[in-house]
């Protein structure tokens, strides 16, 4: 059975459903994007929202996929930073208790935590403060940590840290493990175009896209988006959200369609998505269905709040999954 390891930032999830997008504009958080904020900036959303109706969770990109992977049946560890208080000790006896081996880093400095504003159309706009998870350094990623693994899953949210990522893909790469990058944010890609494009053409094997990152990392639209991420790596996928998503590996391509949803919070359906897509490669299915294993919990995920499913959740949804994988 391959094994599938993940890096990312460490962080608690603060979800709050707006009843308009107002606090947005007092905050600028572009809508749908996801902005780094200070201690001083957090503290202000902070008081300002201190009223609303919270919902709290682990969170963080590689995080949410790592936990999808595991609940799927996929053996998996996390590499992170937390800190020495109360949200870190959440993350570390979430990430245990979830079957995920913790590689965790130990920080004097805060644990990270995002505060999700999801809108009434169900887009959600982060604002993140990344406390102790920004201070994952390359001197903390060493070759045992990649030990035993199959395929290396890392968030775009960490390409800020490009000395990070160089180190660890470069680990990863002499243990012959397959590397997968999800490009994370639109406003992250523009600001780190140079670096991701190289990285992707010499290094990554499988790239997971949304419509607005794929246009911000080729300047095209999905299907052309496809075309062009896919001649730099092994695995390319545009996730277009109601409309499916698009496959493409060599010269085969996939269109699947999106499964039935009410739409309420879009909050890790691309996390999700790589969940089931990379559960599939891990035990060898098609191409295809690996697509529609991340297609169904996708379109499953937005219907809930948060980026995770219950127990309950996942119980209702298993018959579904064991038929789209008894096709595998």
């Amino acid at each position: 059975m391959k094994k599938i390891l993940g890096m990312g930032n460490a962080l608690v999830d603060i979800l709050i459903e707006l009843e308009h997008d107002n606090l947005l504009t007092t905050f600028q958080l572009p809508k749908g994007s996801m902005q780094l904020i200070d201690h001083p900036q957090a503290l202000t959303i902070d008081k300002y929202t201190s009223e609303l109706p919270k919902t709290l969770a682990t969170g963080g990109s590689a995080s949410n996929t790592i936990h999808g992977i595991r609940k799927l049946g996929t053996s998996a560890g996390f590499i992170g930073k937390v800190g020495k208080d109360e949200k870190g000790k959440l993350f570390y006896n979430d990430i245990q208790n979830s079957g995920i081996k913790p590689l965790l880093i130990d920080s004097n400095s805060m644990t990270g935590f995002a505060t999700a504003f999801v809108s009434k159309d169900g887009e959600r706009t982060f604002a993140t403060f990344l406390g102790a998870a920004a201070e994952l350094t390359p001197d903390d990623i060493t070759p045992e940590l990649f030990n035993g693994y199959d395929i290396f899953h890392i968030e775009g949210y960490l390409v800020q840290n490009h000395d990070l990522i160089t180190k660890a893909i470069r680990l990863a790469k002499e243990k012959k493990i397959m590397v997968s990058l999800d490009l994370a944010s639109y406003n992250v890609v523009e600001d780190n175009l140079d670096f991701l494009q190289h990285l992707v053409r010499n290094q990554v094997d499988i790239v997971f896209a949304n419509e607005e990152e794929a246009k911000a990392f080729t300047g095209e639209k999905p299907v052309e988006a496809l075309q062009a991420i896919s001649s730099m790596c092994e695995i390319a996928v545009v996730k277009i959200g109601a409309k499916g998503s698009l496959i493409q590996k060599g010269e085969h391509s996939y269109r699947l369609e999106a499964y039935p949803a009410t739409r309420r919070d879009t909050t890790g359906a691309g996390d999700i998505y790589a969940s089931g897509f990379l559960h599939g490669l891990a035990k060898n299915y098609s191409i295809e269905t690996c697509g529609k294993l991340g297609s169904f919990l996708s379109s499953n995920i937005i219907s809930v709040i948060g980026p995770k499913f219950s127990d309950k959740e996942w119980e209702n949804l298993s018959s579904d999954i064991r038929n789209i994988e008894s096709k595998g």
